[in-house]
């Protein structure tokens, strides 16, 4: 039986605006993570699961609620809750291989023991020949890499990624989330993935949260039980896929106020 890992017990989230309005972001949310889970949340755009994940990873504080991550409430950031954000965030004066390293590094780990550790991810991504490149060397795509090595490096319990692969081109997305789940099989870490994308997320998730139009709920959640690796040519790849947008579709038109028609 797998162990819960993180407990999101009716979070939400306002803001105040610069004029001093106050919008919520966040409706109550309730959700549970086991470990060893591979989610996605999805939902329409301003719908506020980027924030929730941010809460999660302690970078954001919740308005009211709380999360707990194996029992403990999370109030900042934990190494042990690796974030992996859209943009790439490498220092560029740093080698691909000090970027890597650089949590290590920062937790005063020994030189060599940085060094190993870095090589041990760039071979799981595929640019152990990039090492002593610099990130203005790298596309997109190898740069992204770079990111989730450098995740990957410091060993967090559980990863967390904000819309990974939403500035790549539609190939090396489809080529980095086959890395990914080779990555995820090779070390089986709890993954919350955030993605616009439905066919990203069929394509990836055990379980995929369907979240309402801002203030952001959780409309649905999603066991996908089609075994890896996934043909998005099956008919139920389709049908899963057609569920899903017709859910996102009910809340677009439901936040702009008009009738929505199955």
């Amino acid at each position: 039986m797998q162990e819960e890992i993180i407990d999101i017990k009716d979070v939400s989230k306002m803001f105040a605006t610069e004029q001093g309005l106050s919008i919520q972001a966040l409706e109550p949310v309730s959700l549970r993570v086991k470990e060893n889970d591979f989610i996605c949340l999805v939902g329409p755009s301003g719908c506020g699961k980027s924030t929730l994940l941010r809460i999660m990873a302690g970078l954001e504080q919740a308005s009211s609620g709380q999360i707990l991550y194996r029992g403990s409430m999370v109030t900042k950031p934990d190494k042990r809750l690796g974030m992996v954000f859209q943009e790439y965030s490498l220092l560029p004066w740093r080698t691909v291989l000090d970027n890597v390293g650089l949590g290590l590094e920062l937790a005063r780990k020994p030189a060599e023991y940085c060094r190993k550790t870095a090589i041990k991810y760039l071979e799981m991504v595929g640019l152990e020949n990039f090492a002593g490149s610099y990130p203005y060397e790298l596309s997109g795509g190898m740069r992204q890499r770079v990111a989730i090595a450098r995740a990957l490096a410091n060993d967090p319990d559980v990863l967390l990624m904000d819309e990974p692969f939403g500035a790549l081109d539609a190939h090396t997305r489809i080529i980095l989330q086959k890395e990914l789940l080779k990555v995820w099989e090779a070390n089986r870490k709890t993954i919350v993935f955030v993605t616009h994308s439905v066919d990203e997320a069929i394509y990836l998730a055990d379980r995929i949260v369907v979240m309402t139009a801002g203030p952001g709920n959780i409309k649905g959640q999603i066991d996908v039980s089609m075994p890896r690796p996934r043909d998005r040519a099956n008919p139920a790849y389709g049908k899963l896929s057609a569920r899903i947008l017709d859910m996102l579709e009910e809340e677009v038109a439901a936040s702009q106020g008009v009738g929505y028609k199955q």
